[in-house]
């Protein structure tokens, strides 16, 4: 492999020194499982011999999947949706808001390493139903603080990280098992339109639900209904296919698990897995920082620009921006992961480093287009909004294909400790201070046209 011009950038299943068989895709042994060359993949009755389920019951696992991830993503940008009302509430400032989203990603990143070692261990549809069932506590209990309490709805958007941490080191995991090559791809670039598409309803449901009620706490209390409805359908649906069982093309023998010290080690001697982690952890760095502070942002240049009044304490900011900015989160998000896993599919024919290269080209070509959204602001509100929805579709390519590479570089025992990993590094250096870092900045920075927003 080495030397050779042809061999995939993603090259590297695992430490072959770990591992017992050799020869298959995405198990030790292979020389890289490049998609262009994948031997053997089961057709649809060999899917169901292995996992025991008909593909119509593998595709609706993979919607009720679909819709909790959005669920999870759509509370986690419910705040954001509101922010303005939150601040003036409990009568806070940037810095101190912006310890909300760094709160609750700090604990989902501690907490994913614990999942992601027993989701490699255990019945992954049990962890999820309690992570799941926890998270809709929580969240409703977070409605409920009182304005003096501010310390308390830190304390619970940091518990919040419990839900998300036990459903997003495993739910990929289960798609893996079902799914092999491009059926995995398209099943995952499902699964990952969830994520802006959330994240965009986020700001929608806080902005709308805010305005119906008249209150923001109550924006607050719908997901946790949904949460309910969640754990229902995981029940009932979700069945636990077997472990690797469609890469090994047979029900066993199963692949044995290792220690968790041996699944670190051969993880950091996966550079495959190490590199595509850190690009991405660039992407969170990003979006992390845009999804808290983009609607805040409008809503400020809107203000300087003379066309709305500043939020005076007391009143409820009133504005278009936080739906505005759902919209086109939704729209880019289904656009760009969409483009990314086609422009990969039809790349990887020619060159089996598509997929990073299409990663890369997506995170570089962003950047011009947020730089200028924050250039044009004081100018036109309408080119912010065209800038912006360049450059979250090019951000959205990233995130079904990163997903793919990992499974396809790491051996299924160890995909859900590598998924917490990943998130451990991706939000650690990330947007877990991101938003708190813009929000400084931000302090430091006043326009005096816009201190009745502070």
């Amino acid at each position: 492999m080495a030397g050779s011009d042809t061999a995939p950038f993603l090259s590297q299943a695992d430490d072959p020194d770990d591992e017992p068989v050799p020869g298959h895709l995405g198990i030790p042994g292979s020389v890289g499982t490049p998609k262009a060359g994948e031997p053997e993949v089961p057709d649809q009755e060999g899917l169901q011999r292995i996992t025991g389920l008909s593909p119509a019951h593998s595709a609706l696992i993979v919607a009720v999947l679909c819709y909790i991830n959005l669920l999870n993503y759509m509370d986690r940008f419910t705040v954001a949706g509101v922010l303005p009302d939150i601040e003036q509430f409990f009568n806070i400032g940037d810095s101190s808001s912006g310890l909300i989203q760094t709160v609750f990603i700090s604990s989902y990143m501690v907490l994913a390493p614990v999942f992601g070692y027993l989701g490699d261990r255990y019945n992954r549809k049990y962890l999820m139903c309690g992570g799941i069932a926890f998270w809709s506590l929580v969240t409703l209990g977070s409605s409920f603080i009182p304005r003096e309490r501010f310390w308390l709805l830190l304390l619970t958007r940091g518990l919040v990280g419990v839900g998300e941490a036990s459903y997003s080191t495993i739910a990929p995991t289960l798609i893996a098992d079902l799914f092999v090559a491009d059926q995995r791809s398209r099943m995952l670039s499902v699964f990952y339109f969830a994520i802006p598409v959330g994240s965009g309803l986020g700001y929608i449901a806080g902005s709308k639900v805010k305005d119906v009620a008249g209150d923001w706490h109550w924006a607050l209390r719908v997901t946790p209904g949904l949460g309910v409805v969640a754990v229902l359908l995981l029940f009932l649906v979700v069945r636990e296919p077997p472990r690797g069982a469609v890469e090994r093309h047979s029900d066993s023998p199963p692949l044995s698990p290792t220690s968790w010290w041996a699944d670190l080690r051969a993880l950091s001697r996966n550079p495959s897995f190490v590199l595509s982690s850190l690009g991405f952890t660039a992407v969170a760095f990003v979006t992390g920082s845009l999804a808290l502070w983009a609607p805040a942002f409008l809503l400020r240049s809107r203000v300087v620009l003379g066309e709305t009044p500043p939020c005076l304490p007391g009143d409820s900011c009133s504005s278009s921006d936080s739906l505005i900015f759902g919209l086109i989160t939704c729209l880019t998000g289904v656009l760009g992961v969409g483009l990314g896993v086609e422009i990969s599919r039809h790349l990887r024919r020619f060159n089996p480093r598509a997929d990073p290269l299409v990663c890369a080209a997506g995170l570089l070509g962003s950047a011009p287009f947020l730089f200028l959204s924050l250039a044009c602001a004081r100018g036109s509100i309408v080119a912010t909004y065209v800038f912006i929805f360049i450059g979250e579709t090019l951000l959205s390519m990233n995130w079904a294909i990163v997903a793919d590479i990992l499974l396809y570089v790491v051996i299924p025992t160890r995909r859900s400790t590598a998924e917490a990993f990943q998130i451990v590094l991706s939000h650690l250096l990330g947007d877990a201070g991101s938003p708190y870092l813009i929000g400084l900045v931000c302090c430091m920075r006043r326009d005096p046209r816009m201190t009745g927003l502070w």
